[in-house]
C-alpha cells in the first residue's frame, strides 16, 4: 500500500505521507472524526458536516492491517517531473493529433478530426499546440509547425487581448467552409438555450442537456455571469434528480455503438473534457502511466486485460473478469441482507487463505462459495480491486477523478465524470459498471444491512483511490477535504451511473462527422472521380434536405430471422417502437417465412416486441442500437444511406 498513515497526533484524523514501509498508527478517537468539515469548503452551500467519515478511516485502518499482515513495503512508482511541453505532447498524442508534433507533419492527417471540433474544443487544442511549439523553440530543436499553420490564427500573445472577440472564422479559416458553418451553428445553438436553470432549480428534477457540448454550455453560463451554486449533498434523500431529455434521435447508451465507433469516443471525450476544464479554470491532472511489476498469479494482482484474455478462452465475449462476477454473485445471493456488509471487515487470516484457495481451485470449479463467510467475500472483493497492478480508474486519470470534487457545480461535476467514464479503457469501464451496479443493490437494501449510500461510498473510496503503485503526495491540511471529495465522487458514480454511462448526443454527432469525412476521403484514390462524386453527393444531399420529405417508404431487414423485409411508411410521428410493433404484428398474422425460430422469443404464440431491437447500420455510423423513442424520419435525413436491421435483444434468452 502507499505510505498513507492515520496520524494520532492530528486532531482531525488526517492522512499524511512518508517514503517508508506502510506502518500506520492507530486511528484517532471517533469524536475527532465525526465532523468532516474541511478548510476551503466553507463557501459551499451545503456541506457534508452532518455525515460521519468513520467508515473511511476504519477502511484505511483495515487496509493497513492487511498490508502489515503480509509485511510488504511501499513500492512507490517514480514519477518524474515533466519538462515543459512534454505534457502537451502526450495530450496531443492521446487526443489523436500526434501527427501535428512531427517536423513534416501534414494537417491532412488531422483535418478530419479538427473539422468536427466545437469552438471551445478547438481552443483547447490550439492552447496545447501553442505551448508545445513554444517549448520546442526554446530548446532550439528542429523547427516545428507554427500553430498558425494549423488554425490560421495569430500568436497566443496577440490573441489574448482579442479572445473575447475571436470568431470561428478566425479559428478555422483554412478548414472547410462547411465546418466553419457547423461551428457557428453549435455556438448559436448553445447561446440560444437557457442554461440558467442548471444552477437554479434546487430540489426539483433538472434537465441534463447532452445535445450541446458541455464546454459550450459552460462558456455560455460564464458569459452570462450565472452564479454557479455549489451543492454538496447531506444525505441520499437530498440528491438532485436529473433527466436527460430525449430528442428526436433518442438517447445513446454505452454499448449501443459498435466497437469501431466506440474507439473514437475516448479521443473526442478527452478533447471535450480538456475544453470543459479550460472554461471552468481547472487544470486537467493526468499521471504518466507507470510500468509496474505484476504478480505471478492467475487471479489477484493480474492486469484486467490478462484476466479477460484468460477468461475469454473459457467463455468467449466475457467483458467482466469471471472472478469478480463470482464474488459479486455470491454477495448478491447471501450478503445483501447482512448488516454492515462491506464495512465490517472479515478475518485477514481467512481472507488470505481464501485467496490462495481461489488461485488454486477457481478455474477447476472446486472452490466452495457456500462455505465462505459473507464478510470474508466482501474482503476478497475489496482486495481484488486494490491488488490490480493499475488502479481501476487507471493511473493516468485517477488524479482527474479525484479533482472532480473541485468543480463547484454538481451538474458540471457530473459532466466531467461522464467524460472520464467514456475515456476509460473498455475493460476498466465494464468492470467499474459491474461494481457500481452491485453497490446500488447494497444501498437498495439499506433497511436491512444498515448501509446507506454515504456508508458504502466512504468504505469503497479508499479501495478505489488508494493504490500501492502510486505515490500519494497530499498537501498538508488538505487530507480530510480530499478524503471527503473521494467519497463524494464514489457516491456520484453509484447514484448517477445510468446518466454517466450515456454517450452524449454531441459526441455521437461528431462520430458521424468523422465517419462521413473518412469515407469521402478514402473511398476513391482518383481525385477527379472523388471530386465529381463529391459534387454529386452534395447536390443529392441538397435536394433531400430542401425537399424535407414529410414521409418516406423504407425497407427494414431481419435477415437473421426472416427471408422477407418489411416495408415501413415513415412520417414525422414514426418511432422505432412503432416499427417493432408492426414487425411483430406482421410476423404473427402473415405467416412470414421464418429462417430460424431459435432466434425468436415467443410467449403465448406471439413474439415479444421487447425481445427485438432495431439497429442503424452503415452510412455515417458503424452500427447503432436505436432507442425505442427515436423518430425514424429524422434519423433517415441524418443518415439516408444506412440500412435498418432488426435483431434479437442479446439480453434476452433464446427459446428452443
Amino acid at each position: 500500500m502507499p505510505c498513507i498513515h492515520v496520524c494520532r497526533d492530528n486532531a482531525c484524523g488526517s492522512i499524511c505521507t512518508r517514503n517508508c514501509p506502510c506502518k500506520m498508527s492507530q486511528l484517532p478517537p471517533k469524536s475527532s472524526l465525526a465532523s468532516p468539515v474541511s478548510e476551503g469548503t466553507n463557501s459551499r452551500v451545503e456541506s457534508l458536516d452532518n455525515l460521519s467519515m468513520d467508515s473511511f478511516w476504519l477502511e484505511v485502518e483495515n487496509i493497513k492491517q492487511s498490508t502489515e499482515a503480509e509485511q510488504e513495503e511501499c513500492s512507490l512508482a517514480d514519477v518524474k517531473t515533466q519538462e515543459e511541453g512534454e505534457a502537451e505532447a502526450e495530450w496531443l498524442q492521446d487526443a489523436g493529433l500526434s501527427d501535428l508534433l512531427g517536423d513534416r507533419a501534414s494537417e491532412n492527417d488531422n483535418i478530419v478530426l479538427l473539422s468536427t471540433l466545437t469552438k471551445t474544443q478547438a481552443a483547447a487544442v490550439q492552447r496545447r499546440l501553442d505551448t508545445y511549439s513554444r517549448s520546442r523553440r526554446r530548446k532550439n530543436k528542429h523547427p516545428v509547425r507554427d500553430v498558425r499553420d494549423i488554425f490560421g490564427v495569430v500568436t497566443s500573445e496577440e490573441t489574448a487581448a482579442e479572445k473575447e472577440e475571436s470568431s470561428p472564422d478566425q479559428l478555422w479559416h483554412n478548414l472547410r467552409t462547411s465546418n466553419v458553418q457547423n461551428c457557428k451553428k453549435e455556438v448559436f445553438k448553445a447561446e440560444t438555450q437557457d442554461y440558467s436553470c442548471t444552477v437554479r432549480n434546487r430540489g426539483k428534477e433538472e434537465v441534463f442537456n447532452m445535445d450541446v457540448a458541455y464546454s459550450e454550455q459552460a462558456a455560455v453560463l460564464l458569459k452570462g455571469s450565472f452564479l454557479s451554486e455549489s451543492r454538496r449533498l447531506k444525505d441520499g434523500n437530498a440528491l438532485t434528480k436529473f433527466k436527460i431529455p430525449k430528442g428526436r434521435l433518442g438517447v445513446t447508451r454505452i454499448g449501443d455503438l459498435s466497437a469501431q465507433d466506440m474507439k473514437k469516443i475516448p479521443t473526442l471525450a478527452l478533447i471535450e473534457l480538456t475544453a470543459l476544464c479550460d472554461v471552468l479554470g481547472f487544470e486537467l491532472k493526468r499521471n504518466k502511466a507507470a510500468k509496474l511489476k505484476t504478480a505471478e498469479k492467475r487471479l489477484f494482482g493480474v492486469p484486467l486485460n490478462t484476466l479477460l484474455e484468460n477468461d475469454q478462452k473459457l467463455l468467449p465475449n466475457t467483458k467482466v473478469p469471471l472472478l469478480l462476477q463470482a464474488l459479486l454473485s455470491c454477495l448478491e445471493k447471501r450478503g445483501l441482507e447482512t448488516e454492515g456488509i462491506l464495512r465490517v471487515s472479515g478475518s485477514q487470516t481467512r481472507i488470505k487463505s481464501l485467496e490462495q484457495k481461489l488461485e488454486r481451485d477457481f478455474y477447476t470449479g472446486l472452490f466452495r462459495w457456500d462455505e465462505v463467510h459473507q464478510n470474508d467475500v466482501s474482503g476478497l472483493l475489496k482486495r481484488f480491486i486494490r491488488e490490480l497492478p493499475a488502479p481501476l480508474l487507471t493511473a493516468e486519470y485517477l488524479p482527474a477523478f479525484a479533482a472532480v470534487q473541485n468543480i463547484p457545480d454538481l451538474k458540471q461535476r457530473l459532466q466531467a465524470l461522464n467524460l472520464l467514464i467514456l475515456i476509460l479503457p473498455e475493460p476498466n469501464r465494464n468492470t467499474l459498471k459491474a461494481l457500481l451496479e452491485f453497490l446500488s443493490k447494497v444501498v437498495a437494501r439499506e433497511n436491512n444491512n444498515k448501509m446507506n449510500l454515504w456508508n458504502v461510498s466512504t468504505v469503497m473510496a479508499p479501495n478505489l483511490f488508494m493504490h500501492k503503485g502510486l505515490p500519494n503526495k497530499i498537501p498538508e491540511g488538505k487530507e480530510k477535504q480530499l478524503a471527503e471529495g473521494a467519497a463524494d465522487v464514489v457516491r456520484m458514480m453509484i447514484h448517477y451511473q445510468d446518466l454517466l454511462w450515456t454517450v452524449s448526443s454531441f459526441l455521437v454527432a461528431q462520430v458521424r462527422k468523422l465517419n462521413e469525412s473518412n469515407s469521402k476521403r478514402y473511398q476513391f484514390c482518383d481525385k477527379r472521380i472523388k471530386n465529381l462524386l463529391r459534387r454529386i453527393h452534395a447536390d443529392k444531399d441538397k435536394v433531400e434536405k430542401n425537399q424535407t420529405e414529410p414521409s418516406k417508404i423504407v425497407k427494414v431487414h431481419a435477415s437473421l430471422l426472416l427471408k422477407d423485409s418489411l416495408e415501413v411508411h415513415l412520417n414525422n410521428a414514426t418511432r422505432v417502437a412503432d416499427v417493432l410493433r408492426q414487425f411483430q404484428k406482421n410476423l404473427c398474422q402473415n405467416g412470414w417465412n421464418i429462417v430460424n425460430t431459435v432466434n425468436l422469443l415467443k410467449c403465448n404464440n406471439s413474439t415479444e416486441c421487447t425481445s427485438l431491437l432495431l439497429y442503424e447500420v452503415g452510412g455515417n455510423i458503424g452500427e447503432h442500437c436505436l432507442d425505442p423513442d427515436t423518430y425514424l424520419l429524422d434519423l433517415y435525413h441524418i443518415n439516408p444511406h444506412a440500412e435498418w436491421i432488426i435483431k434479437q435483444n442479446p439480453s434476452y434468452p433464446r427459446m428452443f
